[in-house]
């Protein structure tokens, strides 16, 4: 692995030397593809534009992140920017400089990536169900063609650009980033067979999500029995990360399984709600609902809370993820109706 690695940080030096000027786009690059911009950007305007969409884009981000945790659990990913001063590769000589940057001290293990895996199984459900739309409506084959061909064309080249951001500022290995994209694109394509998620039950969300959360903790449970350190990571991290402020532990692997699971805990609840709407709305009313859950969406995402007390972190953490869909799905629906008595028959049966 150490000539895969010392080739990693080979193509880290070149981009980081030769693409110098391109560091804010690949800062962005790399910040967009997390699944965070899923939970607080694309849910609240795909809920409104198209539900099955958002709700296939939901369940993909949260089972993607929860196979990217266990993987990285047994694989034992290293990172550029420790590996570099760690590694006996370059014996004593002088061992290749790695710029940091305020994203590049991930506190988790490397492989697969989890931008990668998010990223392209993201934008695998955004192009298959564009593609679904523009069949239903009956485009011409050639139009079809061309827009199949512009989407796919445009989902590789933003997995290019992803992968190159996170080699960029030292977070990842190439093969970590190909893995991830591989490896992300599988578990979409799996999620799209899952016909039960657009009429899953409060139920089945509640199970869901002490299924997958029972069963993260029960293989670290078995993992550290057999004496496997799952902090191994971090100690790397405090030790070699320039500054820090850098490091988040809302980067960390735990923090990843707790969003998700306070995410589908709020989805279960907000489509459930007697609050919530699941039916049609005219474009005026669904333009309204759509602005003002990306409003107070990104009102909430301005929350942050110190890590300090990693308990009320990890609280609050979940209850944040939680609220950010419950915004969309039953508050902003039943605000508005509220405020329009008239239009309560609509809201009724709106967002579908």
């Amino acid at each position: 692995m150490d000539l895969l690695h010392s080739w990693g940080v080979e193509v880290c030096v070149h981009l980081q030397k030769s693409y110098a000027h391109w560091g804010a786009v690949f800062s962005l690059a790399s910040a967009v593809a997390d699944l965070h911009t899923v939970y607080f950007c694309l849910f609240p305007v795909w809920f409104h534009l198209h539900r099955n969409t958002a709700l296939r884009l939901i369940w993909t981000a949260a089972l993607v992140d929860w196979v990217n945790l266990l993987l990285k659990w047994v694989l034992f990913g290293e990172r550029p920017y420790w590996w570099v001063h760690e590694s006996h590769f370059y014996g004593p000589g002088t061992a290749p400089t790695l710029q940091q940057f305020p994203i590049t001290c991930e506190t988790g293990p490397g492989s697969p990536s989890g931008h990668a895996m998010g990223s392209s199984a993201v934008w695998y459900v955004m192009v298959t169900s564009l593609l679904s739309i523009a069949a239903q409506n009956k485009c011409s084959p050639l139009k079809y063609r061309f827009l199949q061909m512009f989407l796919w064309m445009l989902m590789v080249l933003v997995q290019l650009v992803v992968g190159m951001s996170r080699v960029y500022v030292a977070t990842h290995f190439p093969h970590q980033m190909i893995f991830g994209v591989i490896s992300g694109v599988l578990v979409a394509k799996v999620v799209s067979r899952f016909k039960w998620i657009y009429s899953a039950t409060l139920r089945t969300y509640l199970l869901s999500t002490l299924f997958l959360s029972s069963f993260a903790m029960g293989f670290n449970l078995l993992l550290k029995v057999w004496g496997v350190d799952l902090l191994w990571t971090l100690a790397k991290c405090q030790k070699w990360c320039t500054n820090p402020e850098w490091i988040h532990l809302d980067s960390s692997l735990f923090a990843s399984l707790v969003r998700n699971m306070g995410t589908l805990f709020g989805l279960g609840f907000g489509l459930h709600s007697p609050l919530g709407a699941n039916g049609g709305t005219s474009g005026g009313l669904r333009g309204g609902l759509l602005v003002l859950s990306v409003l107070l969406v990104q009102l909430l995402d301005v929350w942050t809370f110190s890590s300090e007390n990693h308990a009320k972190f990890f609280t609050l953490l979940f209850v944040k993820s939680a609220i950010a869909m419950l915004i969309p799905t039953a508050l902003v629906p039943w605000t508005l109706s509220w405020i329009s008595p008239q239009n309560k028959k609509k809201f009724k049966s709106s967002c579908k």
